[in-house]
């Protein structure tokens, strides 16, 4: 077995192409680095249905293209009068009232694919429409700068995720449980220095100070929060969640949709609590490789789309208001979905340059000059 199979099988992974034990040493010997400004991204992978998510119940086309799945009014968590959360978002509203949450509704890729596999391989590498780019833009982003952090990037991820490829960012499924799981004693055996720094990293983790959900994205915000806390000068974290392809069965204000969204919002709003005032140095970034049909399907569900929301929490966010441009639902992109007016560029753009100070995006995202869009 070659180290890269071996290291897989072991549930650990870097995802660049310096696959040594050189970058755990490191780990070994972490320096504090309190205050360092930390990205957290969270993937909704299937496609959520921003629509249902971040409601437009000010517009009735809106009930009209849905008659099965709308959320009623009644059960909109008001937002600004004409947007609503779901009310299975209720976890979210506190930072919504403080003013550390906000929304970017119509936001995705310009790419018009409905392959999951392209539109989630586009949005990652940065380049929409481009299926040479080998490298992931967060991982681009942080070539911009010269970090002697012990942990500087890591994804919770069964296998290392396309957004941080070419960087040396830790990839596990669980940091805390890799220590006693099976393949542990010959990771130890083959790797030892590996190893060391491995049983280190979990001896660095700070406690948690709320209970969260029992769910993987809880468990993976936990472990995130972890590091954040102790310390090891993290910046930039990465966790996906499935189950967002709705095409049968959808649901309105109960279903399928809203227990993943209530899964979904209980586990951020255990992280943010979690961290406290620790979250004046985190941007918590969520997305989703398109949106979904405006129209219900047959199935009660919706379709492949195109555009879809964006939530973003903490730091120096400029909560409590639905940012971009929203496009209406009577011209609709093909005729079928709700038109992109924010790429998901802009948006992580002005995360990366205001928050982590990255110095240029040229090669963040190449080709594309990104737009202000005020939502920091």
């Amino acid at each position: 077995m070659n180290r890269r199979l071996f290291l897989k099988a072991s549930g650990i992974a870097l995802a660049g192409s310096a696959l040594t034990p050189k970058i755990f040493a490191k780990m070994a010997a972490a320096a504090t680095t309190r205050g360092k400004k930390t990205l957290v991204a969270i993937f909704q992978r299937g496609a959520v249905d921003g629509l249902n998510m971040i409601v437009p119940y000010g517009e009735s086309a809106y009930y009209s293209a849905r008659p099965s799945i709308a959320i009623p009014r009644s059960d909109v968590l008001d937002l600004d009068g004409f947007f609503g959360a779901h009310p299975s978002l209720q976890s979210l509203m506190p930072f919504w009232k403080d003013r550390s949450l906000a929304i970017v509704h119509a936001a995705g890729s310009p790419d018009n694919t409905r392959s999951h596999f392209d539109a989630q391989d586009f949005m990652e590498s940065g380049t929409p429409g481009v299926k040479s780019t080998e490298t992931g833009f967060l991982a681009r982003a942080m070539a911009t700068k010269k970090s002697d952090a012990a942990v500087r990037a890591v994804a919770l991820a069964s296998a290392p995720p396309r957004i941080v490829a070419g960087s040396q960012t830790i990839v596990t499924s669980d940091i805390n449980a890799f220590a006693n799981s099976q393949s542990a004693n010959l990771f130890a055996s083959t790797y030892p220095e590996a190893f060391e720094a491995v049983k280190t990293l979990r001896a660095l983790r700070g406690t948690n100070d709320v209970e969260y959900p029992r769910t993987p994205l809880a468990t993976s915000l936990k472990q995130i929060a972890q590091l954040i806390k102790s310390d090891v000068g993290l910046e930039v974290a990465f966790a996906d969640v499935s189950g967002w392809d709705t095409h049968a069965g959808e649901g309105g204000a109960q279903g399928q949709l809203a227990n993943n969204l209530r899964n979904f919002s209980e586990a951020i709003a255990a992280f943010a609590k979690d961290l406290s005032s620790r979250m004046s140095d985190v941007v918590l970034v969520t997305m989703s490789e398109f949106g979904r049909t405006v129209r219900e399907n047959g199935n009660r569900g919706t379709d492949h789309g195109h555009a879809t929301a964006m939530l973003l929490l903490g730091g120096n966010v400029r909560g409590g208001k639905v940012h971009g441009r929203w496009p209406g639902l009577k011209d609709l992109y093909e005729g079928r979905d709700l038109v992109m007016t924010t790429d998901f560029r802009d948006v992580f753009g002005e995360v990366l340059t205001k928050h982590l100070a990255v110095p240029s995006l040229a090669s963040v995202f190449p080709r594309y000059e990104t737009r202000p869009l005020g939502v920091l």
